[in-house]
Formats: C-alpha cells, structure tokens, sequence
C-alpha cells in the first residue's frame, strides 16, 4: 500500500488512504544462510517487491521488510545488518516474497 498502513484481510480499498489494493502473489525460495542477504538484496533490486519476509527451518518468521515505493539504500541498511545476523545463526532459511501482480494476470 502506498501509504503503508497494514491492510485488513481481503480489503479492495486502503482504510487509510482509499487507494485500490493492488493485487498480489507469493513466491518461497529456499536459500542458505551464505546466500541469504545477497539474494534479499537481488529480489529488492528488481522493484516489484512488496514485503519480504525470512523465515527459519522451522516456518517461524525471523524478519519482515516492508517494501515500499523508494526504500532503498541507507533506509534498508538496519534490515539487512539483521539480515546478516539471522544468516550467522541459521543453516537454511526461505525467503518468502510478496509481488505486484503483473497487469493482465
């Protein structure tokens, strides 16, 4: 949501804003903990990213990065510093994204 306000579920309309919810899918990658920070950064790079969430072998969410509009750089370092710690305890996470659906799906 452009604004960021934490939509209720099954919401077409931001409560917040008004704005029309985008439509959204979830994709899960299975990562090492050596790749875990470097691939985050990869699926933010690609900029239709809204949310990020790593979780441990277990299925417990360790972090959840919303992903707005221009959050880049120093704004994503605190994210990605605990990115690093979580890749220093854990052997394998899975990345779980939340992506725009593109028009016409």
């Amino acid at each position: 949501m452009e604004c960021g306000k934490e939509l209720p579920e099954g919401a077409r309309f931001c409560p917040q804003c008004g704005a029309p919810v985008a439509m959204t899918e979830w994709e899960e990658f299975q990562v090492s903990a050596d790749d875990l920070v470097k691939r985050v950064k990869e699926l933010i790079k690609e900029g239709n990213i809204r949310r990020v969430v790593v979780r441990n072998e277990a299925g417990k969410n360790l972090l959840e990065i919303p992903v707005t509009f221009g959050v880049i750089g120093a704004l994503l370092a605190p994210q990605l510093a605990a990115l690093g710690a979580i890749a220093a305890l854990a052997t394998r996470c899975t990345i779980v994204v939340e992506r725009a659906k593109k028009s016409g799906d």
